[in-house]
C-alpha cells in the first residue's frame, strides 16, 4: 500500500501551511454548517428544528471514532496511505450527503464524513511528531494553529454565502472540492515520514497495547486531560456562540462577520506563542494562558451576574464580549501546541497510534463537556463564561502540578 512520494523534504513555510490545511478539514466542515442548520431542520424535522444540531454531533463523533482506526493504521502503512483513506471516506461522506432524503440519512452521511476527516487530523499530527519534537514541535504546532485559525473564522461566512446560491446541499460538494485539492497537495508535495523501524503491525492486539501504552504513560496521560478541558471551553464557546449574539445581542445574523473578527484579531497568537516558546518552555506558556483566562473569564461572569453589563448600552455590552472572545481565542493559540506536543513528547515511537488516541478522547470528552454548558444557555453568556473558567482552573492545576519535571526534558 505504500505510494511513490516524493523524497525532497518540503520547506517549513510550505510544510505549515499544508499541516493547516489538513487540519482545517474538520474545523471547516463543523463551522460552515452552522448558518445551515435552519434549513435542514426545515427540511427535514421542522416539528423539532432542535434536532438539526446533531449534524455537527455527528460529525465530530465520527472524528473522535475515526481517529482510533486511522491512526494505527497510518502507523503500519504510512501517513500518505492514511490521509488518502481518510479524504477518500470523507469524500464518500459528502456524496451520501447529496442524496439524502431524511435526517437520519444526512447524520449517517455526517458520520462518514467524520471518520475521513480523521484521517487528515491524524496525519497532521503524525508528520509533525515524526519529523519535529519538544520545543520545536510546539513551535511548529503554533505556526501551523495560526494558519488554522483563518479557516474556522472564515467558514460560517463562506457557509451562509454558499447556501445563499445554492441551498444546503451545496456545501457538500464544497467538502468534496476541498477533500481532493488537500489530498492532491499532499501527495505531490510531501514525502513519507513514518520511518521502517516505527512501523507496527495493524492488528488488533498491537493496536490495544498502543492504546494502553498512551493512557499508562502519566505525562500523555496528565496532557490528554489538560487537552479535553481546551477543546471543550472551545466547544462549548462554538455551540454557543451563535445563540449568544442572537439572544443576548440581537445581532445573530451577523454571527459569521463578528466570529471571523474575533478568530483573525487572534491569529497572532500562535506567532507569538512559536517565538516565545523556544525561550520560555512550553509548561510556563500553557500555565501563563490558562491562569489568564480563569481571570478574563471570572471577571466577565461576575460582571454580568451582578448585573454591571447588562446596564450598559448594547453597544458596549457587546463589545465586551467580544474582547473577552478574543482573549479565549488567542488563549488556544497559547496552548494548544504546547499541550499536544507535551502530550507526545514521550510516544515518538507510536505518533500514530498516540495523535489517535489522543485527538478521540479529548475530541468526544470536549463534546461532553461542552453539551452541559450549552445547554445551561439562559439568553446570557453567564454558562459560558463561568464553563470556560472552571475548564481553565483545572487545566492549570494540572500544569501546575506538572511544573517540576526537568525543564530541559522539553528540548528534546
Amino acid at each position: 500500500m505504500r505510494l511513490p512520494a516524493p523524497t525532497r523534504p518540503l520547506p517549513l513555510a510550505e510544510l505549515v501551511l499544508l499541516l493547516a490545511a489538513l487540519m482545517s478539514m474538520m474545523a471547516f466542515s463543523i463551522d460552515s454548517v452552522m448558518p445551515a442548520l435552519p434549513a435542514i431542520a426545515e427540511a427535514f424535522v421542522p416539528e423539532a428544528p432542535s434536532r438539526a444540531q446533531l449534524v455537527i454531533l455527528a460529525f465530530v463523533f465520527g472524528t473522535g471514532a475515526g481517529q482510533l482506526v486511522i491512526g494505527p493504521f497510518s502507523d503500519r502503512f504510512g501517513r500518505r496511505p492514511a490521509l488518502v483513506l481518510g479524504v477518500g471516506t470523507y469524500v464518500l461522506g459528502a456524496l451520501m450527503a447529496l442524496g439524502a432524503t431524511s435526517l437520519g440519512a444526512l447524520l449517517a452521511a455526517r458520520l462518514v464524513q467524520g471518520l475521513g476527516a480523521a484521517g487528515s487530523r491524524v496525519v497532521s499530527q503524525a508528520v509533525m511528531r515524526d519529523l519535529f519534537s519538544g520545543r520545536a514541535q510546539a513551535r511548529v504546532g503554533s505556526l501551523v494553529f495560526t494558519f488554522f485559525v483563518m479557516v474556522p473564522a472564515v467558514a460560517p461566512f463562506i457557509g451562509q454565502q454558499v447556501i445563499a446560491q445554492t441551498g444546503w446541499r451545496g456545501l457538500f460538494w464544497v467538502y468534496v472540492a476541498m477533500g481532493g485539492a488537500v489530498l492532491g497537495w499532499f501527495l505531490l508535495r510531501q514525502p513519507e515520514t513514518l520511518t521502517e523501524t516505527n512501523r507496527r503491525p495493524f492488528r488488533l492486539a498491537p493496536v490495544l497495547r498502543a492504546m494502553a501504552e498512551v493512557l499508562r504513560q502519566p505525562v500523555a496521560r496528565r496532557y490528554l486531560i489538560v487537552s479535553t478541558l481546551g477543546f471543550g471551553q472551545l466547544m462549548a464557546y462554538i455551540a454557543s456562540a451563535q445563540q449568544v449574539f442572537a439572544g443576548a445581542f440581537g445581532v445573530g445574523e451577523r454571527f459569521p462577520l463578528y466570529f471571523a473578527i474575533i478568530a483573525l484579531i487572534s491569529a497572532g497568537s500562535g506567532f507569538l506563542n512559536a517565538r516565545l516558546v523556544m525561550h520560555l518552555g512550553m509548561r510556563p506558556m500553557a500555565m501563563v494562558a490558562f491562569g489568564a483566562q480563569i481571570g478574563l473569564a471570572g471577571a466577565f461572569w461576575a460582571l454580568w451576574a451582578s448585573g454591571a453589563v447588562e446596564a450598559l448600552a448594547p453597544g458596549l455590552s457587546l463589545g465586551l464580549f467580544l474582547g473577552w472572545s478574543v482573549t479565549l481565542f488567542f488563549m488556544n493559540g497559547l496552548t494548544f501546541g504546547n499541550i499536544t506536543a507535551l502530550a507526545m513528547e514521550p510516544l515518538g515511537h507510536i505518533a500514530g497510534t498516540a495523535s489517535a488516541v489522543i485527538g478521540a478522547l479529548s475530541s468526544v470528552g470536549g463534546v461532553f463537556i461542552a453539551l452541559p454548558i450549552g445547554q445551561a444557555f439562559d439568553g446570557s453568556p453567564r454558562p459560558l463564561a463561568l464553563g470556560v473558567a472552571l475548564c481553565s482552573a483545572l487545566a492549570f492545576a494540572l500544569v501546575w502540578g506538572d511544573r517540576k519535571r526537568d525543564r530541559f526534558a522539553e528540548a528534546g
